[in-house]
């Protein structure tokens, strides 16, 4: 049970309000409240992390009336939801802003892509603002990894995956695996093109000179001689490879698996109406992930943070090489959000999916409001915009805003902590739970509070 060891203590606790004359109705009211956890909202989550930081300005937190330096050469336009309005070159998106949450108050301090990817993966600040940034087990472990070990899907399915990239500015970007919760709980991660013509899973596929009973056999084997030789019981680490394999064995043996990465099943118009692109039918893929029970599937826009480029690569826009900011997300980045994310939230929506699986939307931060002198935006963590939707969200909704510029929060200020909080909530694990390092320490899964004012 989720928070099992606190709600025990709680319990005790409870238990000896009795001694100090507290009536048993009350005692019962204080004992349910103590071992009931929220609600679950959400059987699944999807994140779309927007790897770069988008820029809110230009989005989804537009301030039309503010001097050019600042508004930028986009127009806002009116959205299917009263008082949001959207970029201009997202018309298709506006219309289902109906749908959505926008969180217009995001902020923190994390001004480079490492440290602020792992804080948006984790919702835990790193211990410092370095590009230098590496994994550690000292390092939260993903959210999807959290998800594992407290509350796991049933079956073969994996509970967290992720594809198709390992995310990386210079450095592997931290935050994208289990960190101090074990390999067993690492995401099932491909980095195979779901775009290909071609697109299958080695890892679900086995040789084919090797049979699953012989593969089951050789492992038996090998785990008798392991438990001979007392490596099980002495190495944690082993112990969690050895989980591992075991699902991985479970997984082979899945029809229903193999089933839900088979893209070949979706219908051609489907599939062109999500966008023949890597992340396009990447977010096809996973629909039919948590459609088949994966509880936590995060898809990686780009592997870069990008900004050389108007054909490939993430958000990032400030001006390599002299490379302008307007002319690569007005030829890249909007028309590929444009095409996959309305796409992606009605389908969801046509197939009931969407009112138990919450969408989020997102980059580690945004843009700074005033245009530099290469026509371009900088990194801004100081205030920008997430998108939410599905599992249990209002849609057409705003919580929070920033101020006349978009620079700093005006209103109702959100942490990254308090955003991992709402996942956790939606997925009716409480936020307050515990897990431990590897040094024993007890650490809880979220530092903030859940946003309750956006739940439906």
């Amino acid at each position: 049970m989720v928070g099992l060891n606190s709600n025990r203590r709680t319990l005790l606790k409870v238990g000896g309000l009795g001694l100090l004359g507290l009536t048993m109705p009350n005692v019962l009211r204080a004992v349910e409240k103590a071992t009931k956890g929220p609600k679950a909202r959400a059987k699944s989550v999807i994140f779309l992390f927007q790897y770069g930081g988008p820029s809110h300005i230009d989005m989804f937190d537009m301030k039309p009336d503010a001097p050019s330096s600042i508004r930028g050469p986009f127009n806002p336009i009116s959205s299917s939801a009263d008082g949001i309005q959207v970029c201009e070159k997202l018309p298709k998106t506006a219309k289902i802003m109906d749908k959505v949450s926008v969180i217009r108050s995001v902020h923190h301090t994390m001004k480079n892509h490492n440290s602020a990817g792992y804080y948006a993966l984790t919702g835990h600040a790193p211990p410092s603002d370095d590009q230098r940034l590496r994994e550690s087990l000292a390092l939260y472990p993903a959210y999807g990894s959290v998800v594992d070990k407290l509350a796991p899907s049933d079956g073969a399915m994996p509970t967290f995956i992720s594809y198709p990239h390992v995310i990386a500015d210079g450095s592997i970007t931290p935050g994208q695996g289990a960190s101090f919760l074990g390999k067993r709980h690492d995401p099932f991660f491909f980095q195979a093109d779901p775009n290909a013509n071609d697109f299958a899973l080695p890892e679900l596929t086995l040789p084919n000179n090797l049979s699953l009973d012989r593969l089951a056999d050789r492992r038996g084997l090998q785990s008798l001689i392991d438990r001979q030789a007392g490596i099980l019981e002495a190495s944690a680490e082993a112990r969690g490879v050895d989980a591992l394999y075991q699902k991985s064995l479970s997984m082979l043996s899945s029809p229903k698996l193999k089933a839900a990465f088979d893209l070949s099943r979706e219908a051609a118009p489907v599939r062109e109406a999500y966008g023949r692109s890597t992340y396009g039918q990447g977010c096809l893929l996973a629909r039919r992930l948590v459609e088949h029970g994966a509880k936590f599937v995060t898809v990686y826009f780009s592997k870069s943070i990008g900004g050389r480029s108007t054909t490939e690569g993430g958000w990032d826009t400030h001006g390599f090489d002299n490379t302008r900011m307007f002319p690569i997300v007005e030829k890249y980045h909007f028309p590929i959000t444009e095409q996959t994310l309305p796409t992606f939230l009605n389908d969801l929506d046509d197939r009931g999916l969407l009112k138990e699986t919450l969408v989020v939307w997102m980059g580690e931060f945004g843009r700074t409001p005033k245009i530099n002198a290469n026509k371009s935006r900088d990194h801004w963590p100081q205030c920008y915009s997430v998108l939410l939707a599905g599992g249990g969200v209002k849609g057409g909704y705003v919580y929070g805003a920033s101020d006349k510029h978009a620079m700093y929060p005006d209103d109702k200020p959100v942490t990254l902590g308090d955003l991992s909080a709402t996942m956790y909530h939606l997925l009716g694990i409480d936020p307050a739970t515990e897990v431990h390092d590897t040094q024993d320490r007890p650490l809880p899964i979220a530092t903030g509070e859940p946003i309750l004012d956006v739940i439906g």
